[in-house]
């Protein structure tokens, strides 16, 4: 009898383990490249508050990231450096800015997340003395300057060519002459100016705080646009419920003040 009891015990603790282990979901997490040192601080306080949630990130650039949910790529929430990768995947934006026509957007959950700035950063001592846009502008058109700037697939490379555009720069012709060096995302141009083998790069306010840079000068709305990180969860999300609710979360005040710490801020109107 007592080994009767013993094997029935046994077999409902593993009944209670097996349902504690389909209890614990899983939520993956595409983000812009900008946001990794942020979402890695936010993700130990959102699992100490829901432990039956894990988060798992997958970093890189908005372009690279958008190019994987099109070819079926798990995704729980996708977060953009930008509207425009975000409006290529969302059936709900026109024709002009999806004209592929792709549906992986879930209905009524995108949101405009976050605004960053884009920064003119510089090596430790600022060896070429370059204190502003339009310093870099004058340089640029003397060919005395090496800048390091995103890809044109990746967000802070598309707000870079805008700048470019508004000081008529040709950017092709300075790509040319070896005045321009490019990054797969915002990460490999910090890098570089780190490193110092560039004389400044254009990154995201975020990426200069989090790597230490000295920031000479922020574009202005009037140059490349206001910088909006839109978010959504996926139509192929297996836990969309979930996703919504850590959506919401990254909303609310304890998320914002992470983001804000580092130099996100809040979503303004208008945007």
């Amino acid at each position: 009898m007592k080994k009767v009891l013993t094997i029935l015990l046994a077999a409902v603790l593993a009944v209670c383990l097996c349902a504690g282990a389909s209890a614990q979901t899983e939520l993956t997490v595409f983000a812009a490249a900008s946001l990794t040192e942020t979402l890695n601080e936010i993700k130990g306080v959102y699992e100490t508050a829901n432990p039956e949630v894990t988060l798992i990130f997958n970093f890189d650039s908005s372009g690279t990231l958008k190019t994987q949910i099109e070819e079926g790529a798990d995704c729980d929430v996708f977060i953009s450096a930008a509207q425009k990768q975000m409006n290529q995947l969302d059936i709900a934006a026109d024709e002009t800015a999806n004209p592929d026509r792709l549906d992986c957007v879930l209905d009524g959950s995108r949101v405009n997340l976050l605004e960053n700035r884009v920064a003119l950063v510089v090596p430790a001592d600022n060896p070429r003395g370059i204190d502003g846009f339009d310093a870099l502008a004058a340089l640029l058109r003397d060919g005395e300057v090496l800048l390091a700037m995103g890809n044109l697939d990746v967000p802070v490379g598309q707000y870079t060519q805008k700048i470019l555009k508004y000081y008529e720069l040709d950017e092709e012709q300075l790509a040319s002459a070896g005045k321009i060096t490019y990054g797969s995302n915002v990460k490999e141009v910090t890098t570089q100016v780190v490193e110092g083998s560039v004389d400044c790069g254009v990154v995201y306010a975020t990426d200069a705080f989090s790597a230490g840079l000295d920031v000479t000068d922020s574009a202005t709305e009037e140059m490349c646009g206001r910088v909006v990180y839109p978010a959504a969860v996926m139509k192929n999300s297996i836990s969309p419920d979930a996703a919504r609710a850590f959506l919401d979360w990254l909303r609310g005040p304890e998320a914002m003040s992470v983001f804000e710490s580092v130099g996100f801020s809040a979503i303004g109107p208008a945007a």
